[in-house]
């Protein structure tokens, strides 16, 4: 994969449906908040909480529709999860109390899961012989998407007007049914057939639920650069607050630029380990400097802050990379969607419970917390390579073909550092990160 560029029409379908999704993601990411607390009038307080009610919610309905997915062909759950998302958006306009905001963000952010669990499967069967490098691609699209809502977001955040927020909500919406109709191009893939052995396969495979544990807590570091950062800089140090819109601009370029390169030496699961290890250093020295800026003259905060976003970008460019690579090698090609949809969890509730983490330790406690952050993510990517080996063993132990408990009888037969087929596979599965936003985190 020499460019960044999708190479076949499958792939450029995929990309332009994921890049529309993206521009609508955009706008809620950077004024979805905004739109319910300043248009709606809903306390932030209630927002928070029913935020955090969609994002639990949303757990379980991905690891469901992935296995779906993969029984019932992607493509149309898929297109169906999209169209979902779009009516609820629309619903927003109908949220002018705690219940109906509840129930249509969580449908909204459900079927936002479910989506990209059900795409697994699709960037499996049309990635060609490395889909975890075409999946770095999508990121970086998913993250110039992003871009341009965030641009338009800014628009309706500058007017500040409940009708400009309307207009967003439905600018949302209108994106999502597109992204959808795009995907009607696509070829179908058709399920294969449903093979013997446990259905729930993913969630008694308790090497992977450790690595999907794992990345859970690594994902924390999206919202660092959401959260936490911008509160340090805004409440602990002189920097300028216009840096806040700065270093996440910072942190898109970077990815967009370099995502797909960072992921090409991340070829088999003992690398995308590496990977994660690497992540983790990069992510201590990155929180070392951000407490180093408080107190410091204006300029000394600007330079602490900025080359604490770099160095973390590099993190979360090696963090997505080795999560790509592992997620997709370690899962059964018949098992994709569900797969996928089980190693969602981690992001997911780090989506959920990460902003209260950071903002209790690095705010809250200051200094001393970010110095036990530093230590969380390093611990963590150095024990990804000791649970990447553990599952490469489990899979290649012969044990797997006879315990249904442990795993499926066909995962033996799949080789840990094989390249995914290109042909339809036979069904389940397991940032990412994610995106983002590049806090996304994504992804």
């Amino acid at each position: 994969m020499p460019g960044p560029l999708p190479d076949t029409r499958p792939q450029r379908v995929l990309a332009a449906s994921n890049f529309v999704n993206a521009v609508g993601s955009g706008l809620f990411l950077t004024a979805g908040v905004l739109y319910f607390t300043q248009a709606v009038r809903l306390p932030a307080a209630t927002v928070g909480f029913g935020l955090g009610v969609a994002g639990l919610f949303s757990l379980v309905v991905g690891i469901a529709v992935g296995h779906l997915a993969d029984r019932r062909g992607a493509r149309g759950v898929l297109v169906s999860t999209l169209a979902v998302q779009a009516l609820a958006t629309a619903a927003f306009v109908l949220a002018d109390g705690f219940w109906p905001f509840v129930l249509s963000v969580s449908a909204a952010t459900g079927a936002k899961a479910a989506g990209l669990a059900a795409r697994a499967p699709l960037i499996r069967h049309h990635g060609g012989e490395r889909p975890q490098e075409f999946r770095a691609r999508l990121r970086a699209v998913t993250n110039v998407g992003i871009s341009f809502g965030a641009l338009l977001a800014g628009w309706a955040v500058q007017v500040g007007t409940p009708g400009a927020y309307q207009v967003l909500v439905a600018g949302n919406a209108l994106a999502f049914a597109a992204s959808a109709a795009v995907l009607l191009l696509l070829p179908p893939v058709a399920p294969a057939p449903v093979a013997r052995g446990p259905r729930w396969i993913a969630l008694r495979d308790r090497p992977h639920l450790a690595l999907t544990a794992l990345d859970g807590v690594m994902a924390i570091q999206f919202k660092v650069l959401t959260v936490a950062i911008p509160l340090w800089l805004v409440g602990s140090t002189a920097a300028p607050h216009w840096l806040v819109s700065g270093t996440m601009l910072a942190n898109t370029v970077l990815v967009v630029g370099l995502q797909v390169r960072a992921s090409r030496g991340v070829d088999s699961p003992r690398a995308g380990g590496r990977a994660y290890r690497r992540a983790g250093a990069a992510f201590l020295v990155s929180c070392a400097l951000v407490p180093l800026s408080a107190g410091t003259p204006v300029a000394v905060a600007v330079v602490l802050l900025l080359t604490a976003v770099v160095v973390h970008t590099v993190g979360e460019l090696w963090h997505a990379a080795g999560g790509f690579e592992v997620s997709y090698a370690l899962a059964p090609p018949r098992a994709t969607g569900q797969y996928l949809g089980v190693f969602g969890l981690g992001a997911g509730l780090s989506e959920s419970l990460g902003p209260g983490l950071l903002i209790a330790l690095c705010i809250g406690w200051g200094r001393p917390g970010w110095f036990a952050v530093e230590a969380l993510f390093a611990l963590t990517g150095l024990l990804a390579p000791l649970a990447v080996r553990r599952a490469e063993e489990d899979r290649q132990s012969p044990r797997s073909e006879m315990t249904p408990g442990t795993r499926a009888p066909s995962r033996a037969t799949v080789p840990s550092r094989q390249p995914a087929p290109t042909t339809n596979p036979p069904s389940d599965q397991p940032p990412v990160s994610g995106a983002r936003p590049s806090s996304a985190p994504s992804s």
